[in-house]
């Protein structure tokens, strides 16, 4: 009876591939609505290289799904990088006469100037770009979605990612959007390095152990999603916008799709798996609610 039960499971490929999908050391999400299958990997950027975690069971899910969603990518042109590089010193720099003090608090001033001394005038996206990394981002990370890219290119498949992002959009970016935008996101990354690495390794082994609400609350990682491409100026709605339209449309169609989706994209209150949730699909994984908020003392 059991030899028979598994080969009828090996014999479903859609059985095989969710069995597969539940060995990824992440935290993952089987959405079901009929004959349609989705299977959701909350993805985080920054995660250290060599950082150990069952990337070759995400190969192999990847490997058998009949599609997949990738995040946006990343292209950038010589052009590009040539004019970001005309730009250099109106990029790196604070407008004439300005420093930090005059965007931040001086309490907030107080504890950025304490952890770059000599950061006052620099551009307030680069200075929380310097402080993310100090906090223990890793530049060079093994990203789920770079596992599932290298899958996709071994198959020859094509990779269609929900988006592209230009280095264009990225210098225009840079040049035009106002040093105040970037507050929340400077705010956030000091927060993030005054944490330190300890608290970056400690989010990379919730991840890796799926504990998705301590992921979430991590330092580093509310301030990844407060700066660009995520905070002021970036593409945010636009990124969502698409994301919801792709997993909608997944679920409507037969088979299998695997997406590799931001984690706080998918389990944020009234983010991706909220609004499946509300349509009716069934899923199962990680448990992406956090406690309900504390009743007011009459």
């Amino acid at each position: 009876m059991a030899a028979a039960q598994d080969a009828a499971t090996a014999a479903d490929p859609v059985e095989d591939i969710v069995v597969i999908a539940r060995r990824i050391e992440a935290p993952i999400w089987e959405v079901r609505n009929g004959d349609s299958t989705l299977i959701l990997v909350g993805a985080v950027e920054g995660l250290p290289r060599d950082m150990e975690w069952r990337s070759e069971a995400l190969s192999a899910a990847a490997d058998r799904a009949d599609r997949v969603l990738f995040p946006p990518a990343k292209r950038a042109s010589f052009t590009d990088v040539g004019r970001l590089l005309w730009r250099a010193r109106t990029v790196a720099f604070l407008p004439d006469g300005k420093r930090t003090n005059d965007y931040l608090s001086p309490e907030m001033n107080a504890r950025f100037l304490a952890l770059e001394p000599g950061g006052g005038r620099t551009n307030l996206l680069l200075s929380a770009d310097n402080l993310l990394e100090r906090a223990g981002y890793a530049r060079r990370s093994r990203a789920a979605a770079e596992v599932v890219r290298a899958s996709a290119r071994r198959r020859q498949t094509p990779i269609e990612p929900i988006d592209v992002l230009h280095g264009s959009d990225v210098v225009e970016m840079l040049i035009s959007t106002p040093p105040e935008a970037h507050q929340f996101c400077l705010v956030a990354a000091i927060a993030a390095a005054e944490a330190g690495p300890e608290s970056a390794a400690a989010r990379a082994d919730a991840w890796r152990r799926r504990r998705v609400q301590e992921v979430l609350d991590a330092p580093l990682e509310k301030a990844i999603n407060l700066c660009w491409p995520w905070g002021a100026a970036g593409p945010e709605a636009q990124w969502r916008a698409r994301w919801r339209q792709e997993l909608e449309t997944a679920l409507g169609q037969n088979g299998v799709t695997l997406a590799v989706a931001p984690l706080h994209l998918l389990a944020e209150p009234g983010g991706a798996l909220d609004r499946l949730a509300a349509q009716g699909a069934e899923i199962s994984g990680p448990d992406w609610k956090g406690p309900p908020p504390a009743e007011a003392a009459p």
